[in-house]
């Protein structure tokens, strides 16, 4: 199992003499990690925004990125204490999700206005 987060934004695919529009989402970011990170995730404070952000009102990407901030600053601060939660079978280890958590932060500040989804 695992999860997919996007950032989307919607882009408009056709218009008819302002009487009818048709509108799609485009996607700008996504990728995929592991559930075996949720406990990691969970001690760094980012569990919801990443595997569950309509659960707690993030709409836009602009509004992750204090959390993921804050999240990954103290993961690089006590990176032996997030260690102890890598996965024992390999699948979900802190030297991928650092540099996953890094990505998915830097895109949301690129688009911070897109619409953030997460699907488990």
């Amino acid at each position: 199992m695992s999860l997919d987060v996007y950032l989307k934004r919607k882009r408009w695919v056709s218009y008819d003499e302002g009487k009818t529009h048709t509108e799609e989402y485009e996607v700008l970011y996504e990728a995929n990690i592991t559930h075996n990170l949720g406990r990691m995730a969970k001690e760094a404070g980012i569990y919801m925004a990443c595997w569950r952000p309509e659960e707690i009102c993030i709409p836009k990407a602009k509004d992750l990125i204090p959390l993921l901030s804050a999240g990954l600053k103290d993961m690089k601060a006590r990176p032996d204490h997030y260690k102890k939660f890598n996965s024992d079978n390999g699948w979900g280890v802190y030297d991928n999700f650092v540099p996953w958590v890094e990505e998915y932060l830097k895109a949301c500040k690129e688009f911070p206005e897109s619409l953030v989804e997460a699907s488990r």
